[in-house]
């Protein structure tokens, strides 16, 4: 029985091509953009999973005041494991790190390094391939690093034992090579370097410090702990109220936060870079399923609006004696041969725009050929697919009356026109709202690179200081002034990008003593405001004209407002900064020093007495030519680190590759939304031209012109796409305003988004009726009269 159901359904799909390519192709798009969808909720959701005691490990988290940040202090750990019977065990990172390696007379700069606890290992599952797990971290003067630098340093030697020199100093050992960081683990290094290492050197370390916040800490609570939201927080209370007998003056409180929240529920100002979203991860999760579910609702259609063929064959058949049950399964099974074949292109669709996919996405995605849960996954959606998408059409079919069939009449055939036709309401619903979000995407994108962030971004580039650069500033300073193409220059703490420090030790007069608020603290230079070409608002900024600048401070806009000061009266006003009393002499325009999801904080400005960075602002069409004399500058005063340099507005643009990648994606999803439904859409079309093939004939005889005949046929889609349009404005508007709200600055959204939206559907719909409409209305009506 079901080789024979197989057999009918490959006649079918063989007498019809033309019919069974839309058909095929349709789901295959369809199945094939739900896999790629997939395959990356499932790397986010699958981050940080592979550690053994993953689901007792739990990173300690502060707020203090509006400053939210994923570090604490250096002692915190040992502190609370000492009073606390729930931790086993913690370990602490610092970093990330750039550290100078040194082989022979090779040097490279590593970027992605950490200082971490002995046991650092134990709590976390990384792989070690060569060197003892449990006593890498113990020695010193030792290094682990990953497979990827032993290559790159050593080649097909043994990289074991091995002596690397580190910054132009000591020399370390490598004591382990670890397995290369996959892309789901929060953490991501290179490289890692013992934390007793710096123990004499680092002021957190040698003090003891409660008050500064630069580490990460992570427990092992024990297995005897329930894991329960209402435990943690008493945890996280015993945790306050232990940190409050330490520092009593600083408002400030702790919160533990699962290991496996940290890749997709991390929104913090200090925290390790590469975090994703668990909003765009529901929300890629759901365009899969619309866009798999637009795909059955194609095929639905298109089944329907070849059902007048069929209806003889199902009549005959019930004459016959064929049950309805047979015919279900008749139809289904045919669904079903479709939907396998539409998953086996699907598979080659994804295993050919893979590479594509992830360059967009910046993920590292494979398709796992070898893995049994996964291709079991996959039947099981294209099974679904075409269980779901071959229902309506195998009981709308074998529903049909012999007797009526027989005769030729299909009038009843229209009782299920209100569901047919919500099924492409469906289809255009999904399709306007992708369209709305991908216009909304672009925009707002638009904005923030656009947008005056209150000081010019364009051709700055800056150089960070290193080994003998520090000692050597007023030398460095000469140089830099002696060349017209470096003289336009700033030494600042800080690139004001993503500025992630602060500090709640700020006095003034009429302070609120209960009043706690972070600020954070910008170290800059005489030049720094010309440089970045910033807006002073009220005095002026610091100057070599004045001596006593270096107890002087300068605040934006927003440190104003806090202080509950007015504009034109702030300056000359006293100020305490760390115990440090000064004067305000200047206000500057607010700017953005972080991504623009966080609201402008107050800031304070003070002279910067120690370095840091060096901003160079390039002439126009001078880039070139100033990093090439930067270079000669830096390599003479410091030839024993290599030169490197950045752009200011790259580092900008940097901070939202996730939002750039989201409307890349949503280009994408969306285009291949409205192909699908444009195929649905024709299939309802080519339903209704054969339908009223009669109708159009009789017409056409009466004296119907060809428009006439068209707008006639194209009027029912125009109603059910204005349906859509009724329902998927509000929607739209809806998800795209929770969206926005995840920055602090962002676009207004404006009617004319849903109008064009609304109207580039409209149009498609016009677009993909008008082939069979236009096709009927000049079929010749003796021939037409003569059908069916």
């Amino acid at each position: 029985m079901i080789k024979n159901y197989l057999k009918i359904a490959w006649r079918n799909l063989m007498r019809h091509k033309s019919y069974s390519f839309i058909n095929i192709s349709g789901l295959a798009i369809g199945m094939a953009c739900s896999i790629l969808i997939f395959l990356w909720v499932q790397s986010e959701l699958n981050y940080d999973r592979f550690h053994q005691n993953g689901d007792r490990i739990y990173r300690l988290t502060a707020e203090a005041s509006q400053f939210e940040v994923a570090i604490s202090p250096a002692p915190m750990g040992a502190g609370l494991k000492q009073e606390m019977p729930g931790i086993e065990s913690f370990t602490r990172i610092l970093g990330p790190t750039s550290t100078l390696f040194q082989i022979d007379q090779r040097k490279f700069e590593e970027t992605k390094g950490f200082y971490v606890d002995s046991n650092f290992l134990e709590l976390f599952s990384f792989k070690v391939l060569r060197g003892e797990r449990k006593k890498a971290l113990e020695r010193i003067d030792g290094v682990l690093i990953s497979e990827g630098l032993a290559k790159k340093y050593f080649g097909e030697q043994n990289a074991l034992g091995q002596i690397i020199r580190k910054d132009n100093g000591s020399n370390v050992t490598v004591v382990a090579v670890f397995e290369n960081n996959g892309s789901n683990s929060h953490l991501q290094f290179d490289y890692l370097l013992p934390m007793a290492s710096i123990a004499t050197t680092n002021e957190d370390l040698k003090n003891n410090a409660w008050d500064n916040f630069n580490f990460y800490t992570y427990f092992l609570l024990s297995k005897t702990v329930d894991p329960s939201r209402s435990n943690i927080t008493k945890l996280e209370q015993q945790i306050n109220s232990i940190y409050k007998k330490r520092i009593a003056d600083l408002k400030v409180t702790f919160q533990l936060q699962p290991l496996k929240d940290i890749h997709l529920r991390s929104n913090f100002q200090v925290d390790i870079t590469g975090h994703g979203s668990i909003q765009y991860v529901k929300i890629f999760f759901i365009v899969a399923i619309f866009v798999l579910v637009v795909a059955c609702i194609n095929f639905m259609n298109l089944a329907t609006a070849r059902s007048a063929r069929r209806a003889k064959e199902v009549g005959l058949r019930k004459v016959v004696g064929a049950l309805r049950g047979q015919l279900i399964r008749q139809f289904l099974g045919e669904s079903l041969l479709i939907s396998l074949i539409a998953l086996v292109l699907a598979v080659g669709i994804v295993l050919l725009s893979l590479p594509l996919f992830n360059n967009v996405a910046g993920k590292a995605l494979t398709l796992r050929v070898i893995d049994f849960r996964f291709w079991l996954s996959i039947v099981a959606i294209a099974v679904g697919t075409g269980f779901l998408s071959g229902c309506y059409p195998a009981l709308f079919l074998s529903g049909f009356k012999p007797v009526k069939v027989l005769k030729g009449n299909m009038k009843t055939m229209g009782a299920n026109r209100i569901f047919r036709n919500g099924l492409v309401i469906v289809q255009f619903i999904v399709s306007i709202v992708l369209l709305t979000g991908t216009i909304v995407v672009y925009q707002q994108l638009k904005f923030i690179k656009n947008r005056n962030i209150g000081f010019d971004k364009q051709n700055l580039l800056y150089i960070p200081m290193k080994g003998d650069v520090w000692q050597k500033q007023d030398a460095l300073k000469a140089e830099l002034k002696a060349n017209t193409l470096t003289s336009n220059f700033a030494i600042t703490s800080d690139v004001p990008t993503d500025l992630n420090s602060g500090t709640v030790s700020v006095e003034w007069d009429g302070k609120d003593p209960n009043l706690q608020i972070v600020f954070p603290v910008l170290q800059i230079d005489q030049n720094f405001i010309d440089v970045f070409k910033m807006k002073v608002l009220e005095g002026r900024g610091f100057s070599t004209d004045f001596k006593g600048d270096s107890n002087n401070y300068v605040l934006n806009e927003e440190a104003v407002r806090v202080m509950g000061y007015k504009l034109d009266n702030v300056v000359g006003k006293p100020l305490t900064l760390w115990q440090r009393k000064g004067m305000i002499i200047g206000v500057v325009k607010n700017f953005n020093y972080k991504p623009i999801q966080q609201k402008i904080e107050p800031m304070i400005m003070k002279i910067n007495q120690w370095g840091g960075t060096v901003v160079v602002r390039a002439g126009v069409g001078n880039t070139e030519s100033t990093i090439n004399a930067l270079e000669k500058i830096y390599t003479k005063l410091n030839p024993a680190f290599p030169f490197s340099y950045n752009f200011i507005d790259q580092d900008i643009d940097r901070l939202y590759q996730d939002e750039q990648r989201l409307g890349n994606l949503f280009n994408i999803f969306a285009i291949l939304a409205i192909f699908i439904s444009c195929l649905g859409l024709y299939g309802l079309s080519a339903f209704m031209a054969e339908q009223r093939i009669r109708e159009i004939g009789v017409r056409k005889v009466l004296g119907a012109s060809i428009f006439g005949v068209v707008y006639l046929l194209s009027a029912n889609v125009t109603r059910l796409i204005a349906i859509a349009m009724l329902i998927a404005v509000p929607l739209a508007w809806f998800a795209i305003d929770n969206w926005l709200q995840n920055f602090a600055y962002h676009i207004d959204i404006h009617w004319l988004v849903f109008f064009v939206s609304c109207l580039s559907a409209l149009l498609i719909g016009w677009l993909t009726v008008s082939y069979e409409s236009i096709k009927a209305a000049m079929m010749n009506p003796v021939k037409s009269l003569k059908e069916v």
